[in-house]
């Protein structure tokens, strides 16, 4: 699944290519990625007409501004977004297709059809869900080493499971908080109530420097994952756990282990951690 530094990367893609475009049409062929309105022909009718503003990002979901409505889109495990001319023949897995002026279509496609988009008035986004729930975003000043604390202190579970917990911290996901949690030098079995202010300080610089770098280089390309313009992100050659059991830690040579903690895969250093 796309995470922050995937979906951020597809945001300034497509800041690139569909801002300033007038939608002239949507034609949706699956419609259980439409979630709100629960009607496509609604859905299709609202967007007439309107012009993408502005793309925005909150936790993993993208946020297309138009003049009356915000369109929140979540890419889920292969959800991705492409410009195209209407004379290409869209794929059996475009599932939505925003005509656009000009001869364009800016189509979603998702093999595994698990992507969603809610439609609310411009404003209103933010206060129901999917948004209204999520945590602070790991870039603002929101983010400190203390608040990263105070959530941590509030639960006994696996430090690894609260921050996948998008109500903790909106963003991250199972690439991002192995990397973090290998830099901080925590095991993701800690207890969350066990983590020191020493490490809270520790973990904090580690998740944003982590996240930033990704973004750098686009993303981790460990799957399907592409930006908005069909390129692969960079990251992944940079990871110093993820994906990588069986190899010699970066660090200090050990053998690096894989096991499941809260049903997610884990990848760990023995000794560093």
């Amino acid at each position: 699944m796309p995470e922050l530094p995937e979906v951020e990367t597809v945001k300034r893609t497509l800041e690139q290519l569909a801002v300033g475009k007038t939608i002239e049409d949507v034609v949706v062929t699956w419609p259980r990625i439409i979630k709100r309105p629960d009607d496509t022909r609604a859905f299709a009718d609202m967007l007439k007409g309107e012009t993408i503003r502005r793309i925005g990002r909150r936790g993993k979901f993208l946020l297309f501004y138009l003049d009356k409505w915000t369109l929140v889109s979540h890419l889920r495990m292969e959800g991705r977004y492409g410009l195209h001319h209407q004379d290409e023949e869209p794929d059996k897995h475009t599932h939505v297709r925003f005509i656009l002026e000009n001869q364009e279509e800016l189509r979603y496609r998702d093999v595994r059809k698990f992507g969603t988009m809610h439609l609310f008035e411009r404003g209103e986004e933010l206060h129901h869900l999917p948004l209204s729930h999520l945590g602070v975003e790991p870039f603002t000043d929101a983010f400190t080493p203390l608040h990263l604390r105070e959530k941590l202190l509030k639960t006994s579970r696996h430090v690894k499971s609260a921050l996948l917990d998008q109500t903790v911290l909106a963003g991250l996901g199972n690439i991002y908080v192995d990397e973090a949690l290998f830099l901080a030098g925590i095991h993701p079995e800690r207890p969350g109530n066990t983590i020191t202010e020493e490490e809270a300080v520790k973990l904090h610089e580690s998740i944003v420097k982590t996240l930033q770098e990704a973004v750098e280089q686009g993303g981790s390309s460990i799957k399907s994952y592409v930006n908005g313009q069909g390129e692969m992100g960079m990251f992944q050659q940079m990871l110093f756990v993820y994906g990588r059991k069986g190899e010699p830690c970066k660090q200090c040579g050990a053998e690096i282990e894989k096991s499941v903690v809260g049903g997610r895969g884990t990848h760990t250093c023995p000794v560093c951690q």
